[in-house]
C-alpha cells in the first residue's frame, strides 16, 4: 500500500508516523511546499522574545530524521496542485526547479492546513509587514528587531497577537495593539477579556480596541535615523496614525481546503473539508485531517471550524488507524484553548455566551472567583470563572482567568464536558489537594455547588448586566472594604449586624446583597429569605461588577518596578530604611487583607510608612483604598505572584506640597454642627463640610433638630404607637434622607430630580452616602429629644446609628470645648 501525505507540522506529520508504527510495510511519501516538516509553530512568538533563545528546539524533526527514524520518503519545497481520482495519482511541482511530475497513490491524506489572512489594504505589501506563521516568518520578524525597530504595531488581539505583542514588548518596543472587536481575545466573553486588557495595558502595550486599520503608508522624505527603512503609518478608521517600524498582522486564518475542492471534495459553508468520523472524505480513499477539515461542534453537535494543534495532532492519529484497518473515530472538538498574557493565563472551552445567544440557544451562567490554592497558603490569587449551562445541568462552556490554576481547572472542565458530565457532577469531582495546589473545595467543585444551588432553587442570582430596576443593592461587606467605594445607589449594612437591621430595609424591593466575590452575598441571601425578604444574590459580587464596569487603566512602562503617583506627597527620601511597619497578607482571606492594612494603619502615626506584602490581586484595592482614605501610596515593586508596596499615613511633607505646613499629627480639634434644616441642599451642605473637616483629623459632631430631624429618619421606619397628632406629622415630614427636597427649584419633584441626576452625572455623592462616609469618620450624630418630643418621633425611627438622643445641654458642651461651631 502507498499512501501519500500532503503537508507536514502537526496532522500530517502525527498521520505519517502513526502509519509507519501501525504498519512497516506501507510506502509512505509526504509532501512539503515549505521548508520545514514537523515544528512547534505555538512556540514561534517565545523565540521572537527571547524567551526560548535556541532556534533549534523549535525543530521537532527535520526531514532526515523523519526519513531516518521512520523510513519516510520526505520531500519538502515540493507542493500537490492536483488529485485525480480516477487515475488515483497527485500532480506535484518542485518549487526550487519548477519541474512537474505525477505520484500514484492508494491513499491520500490531506494535511494542507491553513493560511493567515492578509486583507487587501492599501500597503499591505509592505517589506516591514509581517505575519507569524512559519519558521521563516519568525526569522523575518525577529531580524528586524535585531536590526533595531524599537516601535511596532500588533493587528488582532487573538491568541497570535497576544502573544506577538508580549514578546515583542519583552524586547523592549514600544507596542500598540489594534483591534477590530471592542476586546482582546474574542473568543472570551467580553467580560471575561477585562483582565486581560488590563494586564496588559500594565505592561505598556497601547490599545487600540474597536479600531480598524484602513491603510498602511509611509511619507517618503521620513527617514529613521540609524535605522533602515523608513516610518510607517498605520492609518485607522477613526482617523488615528500610529508610527511604527514594523507591523505584525494576526487577524484570523483561512483553510487551505482548495486542493480538496479541486479535487471535487465536499467542503463546507466556511470552506472546510468535509470528513466523517473516521477522518474520510466523500472519497474512500482521501482522508483530510487539521486545519481544513470542518469539524463537529461537541456542544452543539453543528460543523465547526477549529484550527488547533491538539485535534490536528489527534486526527492525524485516527486517520492513520483507519488507514491500517483500525476502527477509530473522532468524536469532534470544544475548542479547548489557553493563553498567556504576561502574568496572567486565560483559558476557555466549549461555548461563549455571545455563541449561545447568536444560536439562540437557552442557557444559565455563573461566575465564581475562588482563589487558586488555600488562600492561608502564601502566593493565592484570584480566579475569575464563568460557567455556562442549561437547566439540566448540562455543561455548555467555560472560561477562566488568572495569575495561576487557570489550565487545571479548564482541563477539568473541558474533561467533564466532553465525558458528559453535569454541574452536578462538579459538586462531586474528586480532586488533588494540598494547600500549595488547590483546596478542599476546588474551585471546580465551587462551581458546580454554586450551578447547583440555582438549578435547585436554593439560590437566586441577579447578573451585573441585568440588574432589576427596582432592585436595592446591599453592600454587606465590612467598613473597610466599603471605604474602596459603594456600587452607585447601594446601601451598606456589614454582614455581621444584617440579622439585627433588618427593619431598615424595604419590603417592597427585591434586595439584592453583594460582597467582594459572591460569597458572603450569598449568605446574606439565605439570611434575607429566611426572614421572607424577597432576594438574590449579585453573582460574582464586586468583582465581576468590576470586569463588566472597569476602572480606567492607562498604559505604564514595563518594568520590575512601577513608581506609582501618590494620593499624598510623600517624602522623597522615603525608602525601606524608613519602614515603621512590615506586614504580609499573602494568606489573608477576603476581607482579611484591607482589613488588615486598615488596622495597621490606625495603629500608626502620622507620616510613618506600612510596607505591605500581598498577591498581585490586592493591588488595585490597595490603591483605591489610598485614594479613599487619604494614605500616600509611595512605590509599588511588583514581582511574579506578590508585590511589595510602601504605604504612608496620611500626612504630606511641606517639601511636597509645594511649601505648605504639613497637617498637624496633634491632637485634632472638634467642631460642632447643628442641623435645623430638612432641605436636601442644606442638609448635603451639612455633611459635606462635616465629613472634610473629619477627614482632617476633625473631631466632629452634628446636632440634630426640628426639621434636621427627617434627614434621621429610617427610610421605612417601624410601626409604632403614637397619638393622632404625631401620626399626622410623620405623615406630612419626609420620611428619610432619600425623600428629602430643595429647598428652591423644588417644582413638584421634578426641580429635586433634576439636581439629583445632574449630581450623579458629576460623581457627586448622594446623602445617603454621605450620612455613611460621616459614619465611617467617626462623626457623632446626636438627635435633640426635645423635638422629638414636639414632632412626635420615637427612637425606632431614626437610624440605628445615632449615638445619642440628648438636650441642648448636651450641644452647648461640646459647642463650649469647640473649635468650630456652625448653625445650618
Amino acid at each position: 500500500m502507498k499512501v501519500i501525505v500532503v503537508g507536514g507540522v502537526a496532522g500530517g506529520a502525527s498521520a505519517a508516523a502513526r502509519l509507519r508504527r501501525l504498519d512497516e510495510s506501507v510506502e509512505i511519501v509526504m509532501f512539503e511546499r515549505g521548508e520545514f516538516i514537523s515544528f512547534a509553530n505555538c512556540g514561534l512568538p517565545y523565540h521572537v522574545g527571547n524567551v526560548i533563545s535556541e532556534r533549534s528546539s523549535l525543530l521537532v524533526l527535520t526531514p532526515e530524521m523523519l526519513k531516518d527514524r521512520t523510513n519516510i520518503d520526505v520531500r519538502t519545497r515540493q507542493e500537490v496542485t492536483a488529485i485525480d481520482r480516477e487515475k488515483k495519482v497527485v500532480s506535484v511541482r518542485n518549487l526550487d526547479s519548477g519541474a512537474s511530475y505525477e505520484e500514484s497513490y492508494d491513499k491520500v491524506i490531506l494535511a494542507t492546513g491553513s493560511t493567515p489572512v492578509r486583507p487587501p489594504l492599501p500597503g499591505i505589501d509592505d517589506p516591514d509587514v509581517f505575519q507569524l506563521w512559519t519558521i521563516p516568518d519568525m526569522d523575518r520578524i525577529r531580524g528586524r528587531v535585531d536590526q533595531g525597530a524599537t516601535r511596532a504595531v500588533v493587528v488582532g488581539a487573538g491568541f497570535i497577537g497576544l502573544e506577538v505583542a508580549e514578546n515583542l514588548r519583552e524586547r523592549g518596543l514600544t507596542v500598540d495593539m489594534v483591534e477590530l472587536m471592542p476586546q482582546v481575545l474574542p473568543t472570551l466573553d467580553v467580560e471575561m477579556s477585562q483582565p486581560l486588557a488590563e494586564e496588559l495595558m500594565h505592561e505598556g502595550i497601547n490599545l487600540r480596541l474597536g479600531r480598524k486599520v484602513v491603510s498602511i503608508h509611509r511619507h517618503g522624505d521620513e527617514a529613521v535615523p540609524d535605522k533602515p527603512g523608513k516610518v510607517i503609518h498605520v492609518e485607522l478608521d477613526n482617523g488615528d496614525e500610529i508610527e511604527a517600524d514594523m507591523v505584525v498582522l494576526s487577524i484570523g486564518v483561512r483553510a487551505n481546503s482548495e486542493l480538496a475542492g479541486q479535487a471535487g471534495l465536499p467542503l463546507s459553508e466556511r470552506k472546510g473539508i468535509v470528513v466523517d468520523e473516521h477522518m474520510c472524505t466523500e472519497d474512500p480513499d482521501i482522508y483530510a485531517v487539521g486545519d481544513a477539515v470542518s469539524v463537529t461542534d461537541l456542544v452543539t453537535g453543528e460543523p465547526a471550524q477549529i484550527p488547533l494543534a491538539g485535534p490536528a495532532n489527534k486526527q492525524g492519529r485516527i486517520a492513520a488507524d483507519n488507514i491500517c484497518g483500525r476502527d477509530s473515530a473522532y468524536k469532534g472538538t470544544l475548542g479547548t484553548a489557553i493563553v498567556k498574557v504576561f502574568g496572567m493565563t486565560a483559558g476557555s472551552a466549549g461555548h461563549t455566551e455571545r455563541r449561545l445567544q447568536a444560536a439562540g440557544q437557552s442557557f444559565q451562567k455563573i461566575y465564581l472567583h475562588p482563589a487558586s490554592h488555600a488562600s492561608y497558603y502564601p502566593g493565592a490569587s484570584p480566579l475569575a470563572i464563568k460557567l455556562l449551562f442549561d437547566e439540566t445541568g448540562k455543561i455548555l462552556g467555560v472560561q477562566a482567568v488568572g495569575r495561576d490554576g487557570v489550565d487545571k481547572r479548564i482541563d477539568v472542565i473541558a474533561t467533564a464536558i466532553r465525558s458528559g458530565l453535569s454541574v452536578y457532577d462538579l459538586e462531586e469531582l474528586e480532586l488533588a489537594y494540598a494547600p500549595p495546589y488547590g483546596s478542599a473545595k476546588d474551585p471546580v467543585n465551587f462551581a458546580g455547588m454554586i450551578a447547583a444551588n440555582v438549578l435547585r432553587g436554593d439560590s437566586d442570582i441577579v447578573h451585573v448586566d441585568n440588574v432589576p430596576e427596582n432592585a436595592l443593592l446591599l453592600d454587606i461587606r465590612e467598613f473597610a472594604e466599603v471605604e474602596l467605594g459603594l456600587l452607585d445607589g447601594a446601601v451598606h449594612i456589614p454582614l455581621g449586624q444584617l440579622r439585627d437591621r433588618l427593619g431598615e430595609l424595604p419590603k417592597d424591593k427585591l434586595i439584592v446583597p453583594y460582597c467582594k466575590l459572591g460569597l458572603r452575598g450569598y449568605l446574606a441571601e439565605r439570611i434575607l429569605k429566611g426572614a421572607g425578604i424577597q432576594s438574590a444574590n449579585l453573582c460574582g459580587g464586586v468583582l465581576t461588577w468590576k470586569q463588566f464596569f472597569p476602572d480606567p487603566v492607562v498604559a505604564t512602562p514595563a518594568a520590575s518596578t512601577l513608581e506609582t503617583t501618590p494620593v499624598l506627597h510623600a517624602s522623597p527620601t522615603a525608602s525601606t530604611t524608613d519602614v515603621t511597619r512590615r506586614v504580609d497578607v499573602t494568606a489573608l482571606q477576603c476581607p482579611g487583607p484591607v482589613v488588615r492594612v486598615r488596622h495597621e494603619i490606625e495603629e500608626m502615626a502620622p507620616g510613618e510608612v506600612l510596607q505591605i506584602t500581598a498577591t498581585r490581586a490586592f493591588r488595585s484595592d490597595l490603591e483605591a483604598w489610598c485614594g479613599s482614605t487619604g494614605n500616600a501610596l509611595l512605590s509599588l515593586q511588583e514581582q511574579e505572584k506578590t508585590f511589595e508596596a510602601l504605604v504612608q499615613k496620611g500626612v504630606a511633607s511641606q517639601a511636597a506640597s509645594g511649601g505648605l505646613p504639613a497637617v498637624s499629627s496633634g491632637q485634632p480639634e472638634s467642631a460642632a454642627i447643628v442641623l435645623f434644616s430638612g432641605d436636601l441642599d442644606k442638609a448635603m451642605a451639612a455633611f459635606i463640610i462635616a465629613t472634610g473637616m473629619a477627614a482632617l483629623g476633625t473631631k466632629v459632631s452634628i446636632f440634630f433638630t426640628f426639621w434636621g430631624l427627617n434627614v434621621l429618619r429610617k427610610d421605612r421606619p417601624p410601626s409604632v404607637t403614637k397619638d393622632i397628632l404625631s401620626r399626622m406629622f410623620g405623615f406630612m415630614m419626609p420620611c428619610g434622607a432619600r425623600k428629602l427636597a430643595l429647598s428652591k427649584m423644588h417644582m413638584m419633584g421634578m426641580g429635586t430630580g433634576m439636581m439629583k441626576y445632574v449630581m450623579g452625572k458629576k460623581n457627586v455623592a448622594t446623602l445617603p452616602e454621605l450620612i455613611q462616609q460621616a459614619r465611617e469618620l467617626g462623626i457623632t450624630f446626636i438627635a435633640c429629644d426635645m423635638a422629638m418630643d414636639v414632632m412626635g418621633m420615637q427612637r425606632e425611627e431614626l437610624l440605628d446609628s445615632v449615638d445619642d438622643v440628648a438636650g441642648v445641654a448636651k450641644f452647648a458642651a461640646l459647642a463650649k470645648d469647640s473649635g468650630t461651631t456652625l448653625f445650618i
